[in-house]
């Protein structure tokens, strides 16, 4: 176990199982656009502030229950949506806690360590339609991708009997279930799954593309019922292959999201004993990436230990060891309006050390630019403990979740 939301020093021991591995670094290399920074006249968020200020964490909200998502509905500029773990979803309106939950399913989940309710996202058109959907853990503990309505867009109260199951996934060990949804730019529905879990991915899952887990799952949820499969997808002429898988080689993925201005794909991919990674899936190269787990765990051999081949794998473009963190939490680009100087920055953070950091991909696919803003984000106090996920309002402002119960919104120092 790796991702578990236990308290850190039982976390931290499970993480340690497998095997002391011997190093083989590898390198890799991608091109994506440089993304400059564009004046900004006027903002609905605030004050503009040109240039690259200092930045401070403003807590939104306190008194949710172990919070693992933060989602906006397309072009509402009035709410944010939480995910508690447990398995309600509540609704932050003016910066206050709407009481009564906008969907409650405790009663079909289990909940605890690595399960529970763990990812959401809204349709593109769910102003409209009201369609959202969740990915969550059932009572065995499998994975299950449901959509739900609600019955006004505008309200907040969803439809809790309204559930219609997109696809099923049956899960081996009790963690490493990924959890992440969102729509990409193409209008389709993107889901993230981990290897199926215990340590060192003893089924081979993240290398079989006979399999959904430790994937990077494609669908249209627009098509034939429960979903239809994308015909551009990259594995769906592969003999044994399942059609739906847009990338493989994950781990277990904690948090992936589309850069609003490029398309590319951030992803960040728990490790097993020695390093973190941040993966980018350009928009240029239309999926059927390789990460290459189990095979490496970021840039270092894993199986083998020594001598293991890079060819074919798409690198992490940043990894980091245990002297900075052990459980990422994948992260935002910043495409908001009211600090034009941090646009394309993208920031993630260390649900283990509480670390808070960004860096930007350069032409080359390079990160550069990194700086670490724990100290200043979280303050010397360190207020955000575990940062178990980032989100964007509908302005592209960025908030960062605290597994503690708190949101915290990212805006330029003496705001």
């Amino acid at each position: 176990m790796h991702r578990s939301f236990a308290p850190v020093v039982t976390r931290r021991i499970a993480a340690a199982i497998g095997l002391s591995l011997a190093v083989a670094a590898c390198g890799g290399g991608s091109s994506s656009p440089a993304s400059p920074s564009t004046p900004v006249a006027s903002c609905a968020a605030g004050a503009v502030v040109q240039g690259a200020p200092g930045l401070i964490a403003t807590r939104v909200v306190a008194g949710l229950s172990s919070p693992l998502d933060l989602q906006s509905a397309p072009g509402d500029r009035t709410r944010l949506f939480v995910v508690e773990q447990a398995g309600r979803i509540r609704v932050i309106r003016s910066n206050a806690l709407v009481s009564a939950p906008f969907l409650d399913i405790a009663a079909r989940i289990s909940s605890g360590g690595e399960r529970g309710l763990l990812g959401l996202a809204f349709h593109p058109q769910y102003a409209s339609n009201g369609r959202f959907f969740v990915n969550y853990t059932d009572r065995n503990g499998d994975t299950h991708i449901s959509e739900f309505k609600a019955p006004s867009p505008g309200g907040d109260t969803a439809d809790a009997a309204s559930e219609r199951e997109i696809l099923f996934v049956s899960q081996p060990f009790a963690n490493h279930n990924g959890g992440g949804l969102a729509f990409g730019p193409d209008g389709f529905l993107y889901i993230g799954l981990g290897d199926g879990g215990s340590g060192g991915d003893p089924l081979g899952n993240g290398q079989n593309l006979g399999t959904r887990l430790g994937k990077l799952l494609r669908i249209d949820v627009n098509g034939a019922a429960p979903f239809a499969v994308p015909p551009d997808n990259p594995f769906v002429s592969r003999a044994g292959a399942r059609p739906e898988i847009w990338a493989y080689g994950l781990r277990n993925p904690w948090r992936f999201s589309f850069d609003r201005g490029t398309g590319d794909l951030y992803i960040g991919d728990v490790g097993q004993s020695t390093l973190e990674e941040i993966d980018v899936g350009l928009a240029s190269r239309r999926g059927g990436e390789n990460y290459g787990w189990n095979t490496m765990e970021g840039t270092r051999c894993f199986n083998p230990a020594n001598g293991c081949s890079p060819s074919g794998l798409t690198l992490p473009v940043l990894d980091y060891g245990r002297a900075d963190g052990f459980s990422v939490t994948g992260g935002v680009v910043y495409r908001g309006c009211r600090m034009p100087g941090y646009a394309g920055q993208y920031f993630y953070g260390d649900y283990g050390s509480g670390m808070i950091r960004s860096f930007r991909l350069d032409a080359l696919g390079r990160a550069t630019e990194a700086r670490d803003w724990t100290a200043t984000i979280s303050g010397t106090g360190r207020s955000i403990r575990n940062p178990s996920s980032f989100g964007v309002d509908a302005d592209g402002e960025i908030y960062i979740v605290d597994y503690d119960g708190e949101v915290y919104r990212i805006e330029p120092s003496g705001s």
